[in-house]
């Protein structure tokens, strides 16, 4: 008989979500069985914060469901001989300890994963957030050698990991970030320039110094006031890519205007919000890419780690506002 704890929604997030806003619970699982679909116990090792979780909470789940992501698992005891007892697979049951399942929800990590490389990166820079760089970047913003490529929230997960690609592909790359040991950070990973959108007087003037020319691809993370100013600052026939706004996630009042159709017809721009799963077909694909350069030490890496389950809503919050560099994970 094993018991999981898991962190569940008590409480829709009114604006900034708060610790009292969830509740840890003990939840006993059968045990497996030959037939059927209870075929795997698998025991979480690290699990993910990530800011999706803030509106998809809204969309996608009823208040007492176990909140929603991802985790690298290790396989406890298994009725499936496609999983082996011992092996780590990427799981996507939300904030538990142990789950059951029958394999078909589980990702193994790519084959050639070196026995060096930290298992949670399966979560970050070769997992989810590195994939919605690359395919970000290939498909939606189509970079081309020479071009010169904008990402804010860009010491994030998925920010640091487009203006590493973005390098890779030959262009100029201007990152900016809430703290200037997040702006040294992306000096560290070869970012062209860097500010701290906190502290400059003017992000009109701030996006202006760093690329006199304008932008031909923005990677937008963060939507908001920094997206309605960028916008006026590309280039003719620029793309921009939306992945987050987490500038709105916590509103309780929308935010409005102003708008784009102007900068959008007379510069002739085109803009596209995706979601990675779009390339669900391709994910080997891109994994295998991501690895190859993490390993060849051309993509860093760097993961904020909190101990210890029950400080998932403290990650998750510290996340949202910021205080992680890299991928924040929180290691069981």
């Amino acid at each position: 008989m094993v018991f999981a704890k898991a962190w569940v929604l008590k409480k829709h997030f009114d604006g900034f979500p708060k610790t009292s806003d969830f509740d840890l619970k003990t939840i006993e699982l059968p045990n497996l069985k030959d037939g059927g679909e209870q075929k795997l116990l698998l025991e979480s090792v690290f699990l993910s914060v990530d800011p999706y979780m803030r509106p998809y909470s809204q969309w996608q789940m009823k208040e007492g469901d176990i909140m929603i992501g991802t985790q690298v698992t290790r396989i406890v005891e298994s009725k499936n001989p496609a999983f082996t007892v011992g092996a780590f697979v990427v799981g996507n049951k939300g904030w538990t300890t142990h789950f059951i399942s029958d394999g078909k929800d589980l990702q193994h990590l790519p084959s050639s994963w070196p026995e060096s490389l930290p298992k949670s990166l399966a979560l970050g820079t070769v997992g989810m957030p590195g994939l919605t760089a690359y395919f970000g970047l290939l498909e939606v913003c189509k970079m081309k050698p020479g071009e010169t490529v904008l990402v804010n929230a860009a010491a994030g997960a998925v920010g640091s990991v487009v203006g590493q690609l973005a390098k890779i592909g030959g262009c100029k790359v201007v990152g900016c970030a809430g703290s200037d040991d997040k702006v040294a950070y992306l000096k560290k990973l070869g970012f062209d320039e860097a500010f701290n959108y906190k502290t400059v007087k003017s992000l009109n003037e701030a996006l202006r110094k760093a690329s006199p020319d304008g932008y031909d691809c923005f990677f937008d993370n963060v939507g908001g006031e920094f997206a309605s100013v960028a916008i006026n600052q590309m280039k003719k026939y620029g793309r921009i890519a939306i992945c987050g706004a987490i500038s709105q996630y916590n509103d309780s009042v929308p935010q409005k205007g102003p708008y784009v159709q102007f900068p959008m017809i007379f510069k002739e721009l085109q803009m596209e919000g995706f979601l990675v799963s779009r390339w669900n077909d391709r994910r080997k694909e891109g994994l295998q890419a991501l690895l190859k350069w993490v390993v060849e030490g051309k993509v860093k890496y760097h993961e904020q780690v909190t101990e210890g389950f029950e400080n998932m809503p403290m990650a998750f919050i510290g996340m949202l506002k910021g205080e992680n560099l890299g991928k924040a994970i929180v290691k069981v």
